[in-house]
């Protein structure tokens, strides 16, 4: 099992921002699975990617894809507080799932 977070590098987000919305997706995922998912994910060492994607259209087909596939998402859109403008699209989280089901959505990109 596996989480796979994608992440928009049309945007230019330092290190720390990165980080940040990466955790956000991550967790907002995680609150829309089922507990017996989390659980066997966990048992298994909450495995996670992080991938790259370019632009917002692109960030949002991945996540209307895992939707459509019955997959937990969290899409993370930015305050405005610091690098970017208040509701920027900067990530989209899938899973956790199985790692076939996960690899379906987001098998094609590469690693960030």
């Amino acid at each position: 099992m596996k989480q796979a977070i994608v992440v928009r590098s049309d945007l230019g987000m330092g290190t720390g921002k990165l980080a940040a919305q990466v955790a956000h997706a991550a967790l907002s995922a995680v609150e829309h699975a089922n507990s017996d998912t989390v659980r066997d994910w966990k048992r298994e060492g909450q495995r996670k990617v992080v991938l790259k994607i370019d632009g917002e259209r692109a960030l949002f087909e991945i996540q209307e894809k895992a939707k459509t596939a019955g997959l937990p998402t969290g899409l993370i859109r930015d305050a405005g507080r610091t690098q970017l403008d208040p509701d920027t699209p900067t990530t989209v989280a899938v899973g956790p799932a199985s790692d076939e089901a996960v690899d379906q959505i987001t098998g094609s990109l590469s690693l960030y």
